[in-house]
């Protein structure tokens, strides 16, 4: 990876006719997302823990799995059937770092699949340690007209609901020095209109992470979230046009969009002892773009 940030990653302008149905695969991306595969360096921050990740299978969740195993964790991963492809792929690159992969598909958006998710990690891995709340749906709007009760419904289910039962589920099993990693977004401030729906629940979600914290603190869980701005996942090319996607980044500071490679260490960070001061933390990583 190049030392200069402006050039540590594929700049605009991108391929930009690669729309994709939901929910989008990586195997469909040009170029294909860096998650790390071939540079991540484990340091044996996370020996012996074992995670579960939802939206495991790629983008950032992919990213974060892969460090995750290569800092010595066993890891569950979750996402939609129709993403199996994807996340045969990660489990491939977690088994290859010598760690157990538990592959979990489902809707997170059903309460009693979050609760078996939690209840098949530990049957599965042998316990939890570390939650990462990662999966996420996105709706776009041109009007408030457009706003429809079913999307506005399946993206709280999905984004802010599934998170509340998934920690619920989870404290059955936590111990002190366990962790919840959230996925914000850099919408929960800059809430672009045509993201109205999807910025109000990363909005809950900085919240939500707050008040986690608060309440899980006396029993030694932290609780922290990452706000990552645009980043080179396959969420973008399903909600974004073809001109928007060949200038993807380029509104930032440093001019290009992320890779999710560049996301992992921050999840590293907030899962291991070394961010053992850190709870209810919102942690950007947007290119420079400011969270005010």
């Amino acid at each position: 990876m190049n030392d200069d940030p402006r050039e540590a990653g594929p700049r605009p302008p991108y391929q930009g006719d690669q729309q994709q149905p939901r929910p989008g695969l990586t195997s469909q991306m040009h170029p294909r997302p860096d998650h790390g595969e071939e540079s991540y360096v484990g340091k044996g921050l996370l020996t012996g823990r074992i995670a579960l990740i939802t939206g495991g299978d790629s983008g950032i969740g992919r990213a974060v799995a892969i460090a995750y195993a290569r800092e010595g964790a066993d890891v569950a991963i979750s996402y939609l059937d129709v993403e199996q492809s994807d996340a045969e792929d990660t489990a491939a690159w977690i088994e290859k770092a010598g760690r157990r992969c538990l592959l979990l598909p489902g809707d997170i958006r059903d309460e009693a699949h979050c609760r078996d998710l939690v209840a098949q990690t530990v049957a599965g891995l042998g316990g939890l340690d570390v939650l990462v709340n990662n999966a996420a749906a996105q709706v776009v709007n041109e009007t408030l007209a457009d706003v429809t009760a079913t999307d506005l419904e399946g993206c709280f289910r999905a984004n802010v609901f599934a998170m509340f039962y998934l920690a619920q589920a989870a404290m059955a099993h936590m111990k002190p020095g366990s962790a919840i990693v959230n996925t914000t977004s850099v919408q929960a401030k800059v809430a672009g209109k045509g993201m109205l729906v999807y910025a109000a629940t990363k909005g809950a979600i900085a919240s939500l992470t707050i008040g986690l914290s608060n309440l899980l603190a006396p029993q030694g869980i932290r609780v922290n979230c990452v706000a990552p701005g645009p980043i080179w996942t396959p969420i973008q090319p399903i909600v974004k046009s073809p001109q928007e996607m060949e200038q993807l980044g380029a509104n930032t500071p440093l001019g290009r969009a992320g890779q999710p490679a560049e996301l992992a260490p921050v999840y590293v960070l907030l899962a291991s002892h070394e961010g053992s001061y850190m709870s209810g933390a919102l942690v950007p990583v947007t290119g420079g773009m400011p969270m005010l």
